[in-house]
């Protein structure tokens, strides 16, 4: 038995219903700014059901989803996957440089 649905697609954090749902992240340092492109949100709806409010979200491409961005000539930590020869993968932490520097 199907049940009644409502889907909308937003194409961007600016659509209507783009951030139903959603939360805004917490900052996290002194030299971090809300991200321009979520506003602080680290993602948004792709497509939503109105009626079941099940979504299929996105995350930020600029704050790689944590919603606020590194300002200064602090390191950012990103989460990554280490392929040593002989070894099965693993988790680690890479420590890159902000790309929005003031």
């Amino acid at each position: 038995m199907s049940h009644p649905s409502n889907i909308v697609h937003c194409t961007g954090p600016a659509d209507p219903h783009a951030l139903d749902g959603i939360s805004q992240r917490h900052r996290s340092g002194d030299l971090d700014k809300l991200c321009p492109v979520c506003a602080g949100y680290g993602q948004w709806n792709t497509q939503i059901d109105l009626v079941s409010h099940r979504s299929i979200r996105h995350a930020c491409p600029k704050c790689d989803g944590r919603g606020w961005i590194e300002t200064g000539d602090d390191m950012v930590p990103s989460p990554d996957i280490v392929r040593d020869p002989g070894a099965p993968p693993r988790w680690t932490v890479r420590l890159d440089a902000s790309d929005d520097r003031e």
